[in-house]
């Protein structure tokens, strides 16, 4: 019997939807021994069009799909909370994922857990204690919060050694769940040094608030240290998926374990993730 498991996109763009094209790809290769119990999407028809060729795809496929669109729900209260007034967005998120909650019963109890790819509300507090739920994060564990790009100009800032990739579990405190599994990225290797002189340089004469207004995701180094930290997503997620499947993975709570073990600080997975990558290069 395969390992099932619920997945949670809004499918905003055409990376949600190739994420999760790739994933039954590996499925369908025999790699990945699992199954997608359902597809959630905060998304409904006529919300974007990216979104529409989403939901589109689910459906053409043959995935359950399950939608409850969080632009259209209780949107007084949404903009409330928009607006600065805390205390009412996590009123609305609250509510929203306790209709996101009643709508997935019959799904919810069939998985041990659901994946987060690329789902981009914030999750009520409630709805984190009383399911598992698993999320992509680009840094390694106890690396920088926020949207990918917040955490690369960080790593910048921070002049890091590394970057990196963590599947963590969701909990109330954003982006600083228990690790389950991570892969490192080195970003100072001698390719790369060129680059990193560059941005000194360019820091002599000017502030990195004021190059990331100018030049953005253009920027070179920037570019660079996301490519080669996003290359690895993929891989990390299959990997850690496999080893769920496989039984060497296990969640017991919110805690991991490892072969039977409690694992604190999350896996290890460089290696394979590495080879991963190889392995697909060879393959063309």
């Amino acid at each position: 019997m395969a390992f099932k498991i619920g997945w949670f996109s809004t499918g905003r763009d055409e990376a949600a939807l190739w994420l999760l094209d790739e994933t039954l790809k590996a499925i369908s290769s025999g790699f990945l021994p699992i199954e997608i119990a359902f597809v959630f999407c905060n998304r409904e028809r006529g919300d974007s069009p990216q979104s529409d060729a989403f939901l589109d795809y689910a459906v053409k496929v043959g995935l359950p799909l399950v939608v409850l669109s969080s632009r259209r729900f209780l949107p007084e209260l949404w903009l409330k909370g928009k607006s600065g007034d805390e205390g009412a967005m996590r009123e609305w998120r609250k509510r929203y994922h306790e209709e996101v909650a009643n709508k997935l019963a019959p799904f919810l109890s069939q998985v041990p857990f659901s994946l987060l790819a690329g789902y981009m509300l914030i999750v009520s507090d409630e709805f984190c204690d009383a399911y598992t739920l698993l999320n992509l994060h680009p840094a390694l564990p106890g690396g920088p919060k926020g949207a990918w790009q917040d955490v690369m100009w960080e790593l910048i800032r921070r002049r890091a050694e590394l970057a990196g990739a963590q599947i963590h579990i969701v909990t109330p405190d954003l982006d600083s769940g228990p690790p389950v599994t991570y892969c490192r990225v080195p970003i100072r290797t001698p390719d790369m040094l060129p680059l990193w002189e560059a941005m000194e340089r360019k820091l002599k004469s000017q502030t990195l608030e004021s190059i990331i207004a100018t030049e953005g995701e253009r920027e070179p180094l920037f570019a660079q240290i996301r490519s080669r930290q996003l290359a690895r997503e993929v891989p990390l997620i299959h990997l850690t998926l496999k080893c769920f499947a496989d039984g060497r993975l296990s969640l017991h709570g919110k805690m991991v374990c490892w072969e039977g073990k409690p694992k604190v600080g999350g896996v290890d997975l460089t290696e394979e993730v590495e080879a991963f990558l190889s392995d697909r290069l060879q393959k063309g």
